[in-house]
């Protein structure tokens, strides 16, 4: 079924054209990925289809019925209310309809009521027609529903009653998520919805969307999560948009091919107008051959010449470099804590570095990554504990916020006024490599845009040609083509890296080693984020295998331990499997034995007796309440799958 079809649309802002012609159909179950540089218009478009904003001309095609739930970038839940109550309000026709279900009930069980069967029998046709509604729309697990949406983008840890107002702008942004996946409309639009979410919540929210039951469209630059998610690729470049279909790999790989295939047939047919024109320059002035010159030019005029297949818009061009090598050591943290104003995040980390590591720092938001990282480069104070840099070890820092790039100066002074030696032209050439030409390298700092000022600080990290960088989310803010970039830049750097990133297909390229942050420690992995999550995965079956007849302290052979890792797997999922079947026969039996007590209360000799009503509607509130209860364990049990 179309939910949304959008013909021919453009959009200017004034002379400029931002979109041009743009085709876009979404159908039910849909995964659109749209992509595109900063800039491409994606988030206008999202504004566009969302009805956030106008556009100059074209069509938007979608029934009356279809319900669109719109996320713009960082937008954060603005409320009075406690978490709870504010997710409840996505469900107050249901609340509505579970008063007008106790009313009812309370109406049934009047004596008064009892007294006339013709009454009693309309409210007890409007009691069954209001339960089934109320069914069917989940009236009997919605707040099954809130918990696991909560819990599945970490609020567990939250109390439910904590008001909205004394939350960061990154926690409202999550309640702006988590109470657009509860409304669960036709068709989501999300813009950048994996910003502020660490990678345990980026893996339930994949999840979620994989089996959410509408349309998804969806703008973000974490590759990883648009593997995982979607079935199509949109792409605008250059003010228009062409689609591919797969997820974002098959689309860089169908990009490529058809790039090639379209230099070659544009090649192709360069050679042969390339021979007629030769043959015609060459024999139209000749009498024996004019004629065949003559033909020649015709079929020259009738070729439908192929254009130039255009390759990707102009791409930032950077490395780093190192002016001079440091020691085998390059830090060493022993015991250390961190954390703010005296009160710790995080305590007893210890780890080594050396030359040549590439090492990302993971683990959930707020255990002290960034903290960690400001300790080192001496922003904050440590706690306790202390850490040590090796001989020769310059330090290059990027931080996530920027929080130096404020000035009031112009770009070009900005970088310039640091190496005031350099003459301007060589200044303007690392600006322009950073796509900084012409006028834009007179903006003010604190003008930039997010993108430009993270391109800016990259400029900056580069010409310090320090030997060990340390990164703060360094691809926050960049677009899908300039984390290539930079990611190309950073595998080919000779130097030592220590970073923080959501990204996970970033820490994959990147990494050669993981280490985990937690309240009480770091934990190191050997690999990239591949390795550490399937280390985790196997480290967890390992804790649930422990038990007495398991001898934790002689060597297990590796075969044995995976085949009791197997065993124990499949049992688990046995009796998972069990008790869904057993939960799923006792739920079909309390609705049928609330049907046979539904059917009962209408029995002219039962609605008669006011004792056996009372009796009757008892036991089926008690009934209704025990179905709830297994209703919501059936819930939690099937989203362990």
């Amino acid at each position: 079924m179309i939910l949304l079809q959008v013909n021919q649309l453009s959009k200017s802002f004034g002379a400029d054209p931002i979109l041009t012609n743009i085709k876009l159909e979404v159908q039910t179950r849909d995964r659109i990925a749209l992509v595109g540089r900063n800039g491409a218009g994606k988030s206008t478009l999202l504004k566009m289809i969302a009805g956030h904003m106008s556009y100059d001309s074209g069509e938007m095609i979608k029934s009356k019925e279809t319900q669109i739930g719109y996320l713009a970038q960082n937008t954060g839940l603005e409320s009075e209310l406690s978490i709870w109550d504010e997710m409840l309000t996505v469900f107050s026709y249901l609340q509505q309809q579970e008063k007008e279900l106790r009313a009812l009930e309370e109406k049934m069980g009047d004596p008064q009521i009892m007294d006339q069967p013709q009454e009693y029998e309309r409210i007890l046709k409007n009691y069954d027609r209001l339960q089934v509604s109320f069914k069917e729309q989940g009236g009997y697990q919605y707040e099954a529903d809130i918990r696991s949406v909560l819990h599945g983008l970490n609020f567990q840890s939250f109390s439910y009653d904590t008001k909205i107002a004394a939350l960061s702008g990154g926690q409202k942004t999550r309640l702006a998520l988590a109470k657009l996946l509860l409304r669960k409309p036709d068709l989501l639009i999300l813009d950048e919805p994996t910003n502020h979410l660490d990678i345990e919540t980026l893996s339930w929210l994949e999840q979620y969307l994989q089996s959410y039951d509408g349309a998804i469209l969806i703008v973000s630059h974490d590759r990883y999560f648009l593997d995982k998610v979607v079935n199509q690729v949109y792409e605008i470049t250059r003010n228009h948009m062409k689609r591919y279909s797969g997820n974002y790999s098959h689309y860089l790989d169908q990009k490529a091919a058809n790039y090639e295939r379209e230099m070659k047939q544009y090649e192709k047919q360069q050679e042969e107008i390339a021979k007629l024109e030769d043959f015609v320059q060459r024999n139209l002035a000749r009498a024996s051959t004019t004629k065949r010159a003559q033909s020649r030019r015709k079929q020259l005029e009738r070729i439908e010449r192929i254009d130039r297949p255009l390759g990707d818009e102009k791409s930032a061009t950077f490395g780093f470099q190192i002016e001079k090598q440091s020691g085998n050591d390059v830090l060493s943290v022993s015991s250390l804590a961190v954390g703010y104003e005296g009160q710790k995040v995080s305590e007893n980390i210890s780890f080594r570095i050396s030359r040549g590591d590439s090492i990302a720092l993971v683990g959930p938001n707020g255990i002290g990554k960034s903290t960690l990282l400001k300790t080192l480069v001496d922003k904050l104070p440590a706690i306790a504990g202390d850490y040590s840099f090796g001989s020769n070890v310059t330090i290059g820092y990027y931080d996530q916020q920027q929080a130096d790039l404020t000035s009031n100066k112009q770009v070009l002074n900005e970088l310039w006024d640091d190496y005031p030696l350099m003459p301007e032209k060589d200044i303007r050439t690392v600006l322009g490599n950073f796509l900084f030409s012409g006028d834009d390298v007179l903006k003010i700092v604190s003008t930039l845009s997010g993108g430009e000022k993270a391109r800016l600080a990259l400029a900056k990290l580069m010409m310090q040609k320090a030997n060990v960088l340390i990164l703060d989310e360094p691809t926050n803010h960049l677009d899908l083509d300039s984390k290539e970039i930079l990611e190309n830049a950073l595998i080919d750097y000779p130097g030592t890296l220590l970073f923080v990133s959501h990204d996970r297909y970033f820490i994959n390229r990147i990494t050669t080693k993981v280490i985990e942050l937690s309240t009480d420690g770091a934990t190191e992995y050997l690999g990239d984020y591949d390795y550490y999550v399937d280390k985790k995965l196997e480290q967890e079956e390992l804790d649930a295998l422990e038990s007495p007849d398991i001898v934790q302290t002689q060597p297990q052979k590796l075969e044995k331990l995976n085949y009791q890792q197997d065993k124990e797997a499949k049992k688990l999922e046995r009796q998972r499997k069990r008790r869904l079947e057993e939960i799923e026969a006792q739920i079909e039996d309390l609705e049928g034995k609330i049907d046979e007590m539904d059917t009962l209360l209408c029995d002219p000799d039962i609605f008669q007796d006011h004792e056996k009503v009372l009796n009757i509607t008892t036991e089926n509130n008690e009934l209704k309440l025990k179905l709830d209860q297994l209703i919501e364990e059936w819930t939690e049990l099937g989203d362990k799958v």
